[in-house]
C-alpha cells in the first residue's frame, strides 16, 4: 500500500489527535488488517487488536467477540458500503475515525488492481456527522487538515489550501433505560 509514499503527515496528525483522548492503558480494536499506523500505535504502547480482513459490510461479529474500551476506524469508512450497520454495532464508548474528505476537483479513489483498495464513500464532513448522530454518536471533537502533493498543476495548488483529511473522536451516547414495568 505505501511501497512509494508515506503519509507522515496524516500519520503524526493522527497519532497526536488519539493521544489527547486516550491513555495507553485503554484497550483498542482498530478496524482493518494491521497496517503501519496500527504498528506507530503499538510501538507507542497503546494495545491495539486489529481485525482480521473479514468484510464488515456483511459481518460484524467482531464487535461482540472484541470488547474494547476505543474503536478506531482510520481511512476505513469510505471503503464500506454500509457505515450505518457498523457505527450501530460498535459496543465501545469511544470511537475515533479518520477520512479522506471529498474533493470536488478530484474523483472518488478506485484502485484497478485491489479491489479492496476503493472508495464507496468520499464523505462531506457533514455527512459523517450526520452518520453519527444517527447511530447514537456524540462528536466530543474534531480536526481537519490539507495533503500538498509536490507535483505542478491546477489540482496541487487546489490541495495546499483545501482540507482533505477528516478527523473525529465521539462518544456512544447512552440509551436511556426506564425503570422496570415501564414502557416507552
Amino acid at each position: 500500500m505505501y511501497e512509494k509514499t508515506f503519509p507522515n503527515k496524516r500519520f503524526k496528525h493522527t497519532l497526536e489527535f488519539l493521544k489527547k483522548h486516550v491513555s495507553t492503558s485503554e484497550t483498542i480494536l482498530d478496524l482493518g488488517v494491521e497496517n503501519p499506523f496500527s504498528k506507530i500505535m503499538k510501538s507507542e504502547g497503546f494495545a491495539v487488536t486489529n481485525t482480521t480482513g473479514e468484510d464488515l459490510d456483511k459481518d460484524q461479529s467482531i464487535f461482540s467477540t472484541e470488547k474494547k474500551d476505543v474503536v478506531t476506524a482510520f481511512e476505513i469508512f469510505e471503503h464500506l458500503l454500509n457505515p450505518y450497520t457498523i457505527l450501530s454495532e460498535i459496543k465501545s464508548d469511544k470511537l475515533f475515525i479518520s477520512i479522506p474528505m471529498r474533493l470536488w476537483f478530484s474523483p472518488a479513489y478506485r484502485s484497478k488492481t485491489d479491489m479492496w483498495d476503493r472508495h464507496y464513500h468520499e464523505f462531506e464532513d457533514w455527512q459523517l456527522d450526520w452518520l453519527l448522530e444517527k447511530t447514537g454518536w456524540k462528536i466530543i471533537d474534531r480536526e481537519k487538515w490539507t495533503n500538498p502533493v509536490k507535483k505542478f498543476g491546477l489540482r496541487p495548488l487546489l490541495r495546499k489550501f483545501t482540507n482533505r483529511y477528516y478527523i473525529i473522536y465521539a462518544e456512544k451516547i447512552p440509551t436511556p433505560t426506564l425503570p422496570e414495568g415501564k414502557e416507552a
